[in-house]
């Protein structure tokens, strides 16, 4: 869905002269609902690295190097290190504390193997936090390609895949509170004219798992905090005093100036694509102003009227669709945040 909408975006964009986008950032809530006394959160690597001659596949011009190796320890490290910086920066939680001391004690890598309820227990107890949020698997996959390329240049690309999983533990608990699986993806391409440019470039094997930790670490923090998104909105322009002004308002953020022309428009026109272009306009008024329900009223208005006299097919009710579906996610998201928050 969400790269139809962008290609929808760009079509409208190519066509279409009366329409204006802008970015917008919307507050989210996590995916995972603490209660309202978990204030203090421990950060654990429960994983352990793999061997240096595993997970690392090199071919040069076709050949596969046998000698190819790549340490995970800071890798792994730098995955917890990057979640917990993410985490506090949210500020969400009192505090976030990163635990320094390994948790494991096989050589099973390839295992997932979760904390004890009588570990989580103690690991709460010594840190003073009331939960913990376990690495218990991280494992990488790197793949680097040199190819002959044309012109007697050569190509260099580099793919670490990422696999995980991540668990959230309340003390007191049998089981963990919430399993996360983690993959992702991380790529690096370059084509130079000899092969030695390509250590210039491309990142050295440990740098790229540590990359990939970094990234991994850093985009898993939504699923445990509220987290800022940015996001496209756009408004409908026209031809008239009455549109002309509400433009003006909008493009100087005077949303409520802007929202009255729009309704007068609505309120006065007999066509029906200008009460449908109006009423989308209210609803993003609306939802900038953080009136979420009217937003979607007036996002349901206008998909209506684009949709009864224009069609399903037809590009601005697709982008109505979709504006009124995220508007009713927000209003349910609302509702879990200020259960996150600890609001009624």
């Amino acid at each position: 869905m969400k790269a139809s909408f962008y290609l929808l975006i760009s079509c409208l964009l190519a066509a279409c002269t009366s329409v204006r986008y802008m970015e917008i950032e919307t507050y989210n809530p996590s995916e995972v609902t603490y209660p309202e006394s978990v204030r203090k959160v421990l950060i654990v690597n429960n994983a352990l690295p793999q061997p240096p001659d595993t997970g690392y596949e090199f071919k040069f011009l076709g050949l596969p190097q046998d000698t190819c190796k790549a340490n995970a320890d800071s890798a792994l490290f730098d995955a917890c290190r990057a979640f917990g910086t993410a985490i506090v920066e949210a500020g969400f939680f009192d505090d976030v504390l990163l635990f320094q001391e390994t948790t494991r004690k096989d050589e099973a890598f390839y295992a997932d193997v979760k904390l004890s309820p009588e570990e989580v227990e103690s690991l709460c107890e010594e840190t003073g936090t009331d939960a913990v949020i376990s690495f218990d698997r991280l494992l990488f996959d790197m793949k680097k390609e040199v190819k002959a390329f044309m012109d007697g240049y050569v190509t260099g690309k580099i793919r670490v895949d990422i696999v995980g999983i991540v668990r959230s533990y309340l003390p007191g608990k049998i089981s963990p509170d919430v399993t996360v699986l983690v993959s992702d993806s991380v790529f690096w391409s370059e084509e130079v004219s000899a092969p030695g440019e390509l250590s210039l470039l491309l990142p050295a094997p440990n740098e790229a798992l540590r990359v990939a930790g970094n990234y991994v670490g850093s985009k898993l923090y939504s699923v445990f905090v509220p987290h800022w998104n940015n996001e496209i909105r756009w408004y409908f322009t026209g031809s008239g005093a009455r549109w002309k002004e509400a433009t003006a308002y909008a493009v100087s953020e005077k949303w409520e100036q802007a929202a009255e022309r729009w309704q007068y428009i609505y309120n006065n026109s007999f066509r029906w694509s200008d009460k449908a272009k109006s009423a989308s306009n209210l609803a993003l008024a609306c939802e900038i102003t953080a009136r979420m329900e009217k937003a979607l009223e007036w996002a349901e208005v206008s998909y209506s009227l684009f949709e009864k006299n224009k069609g399903k097919d037809y590009a601005h009710t697709q982008t109505q669709q979709f504006y009124t579906e995220r508007l009713r996610q927000r209003v349910s998201n609302d509702k879990k945040l200020n259960l996150q928050f600890g609001e009624k």
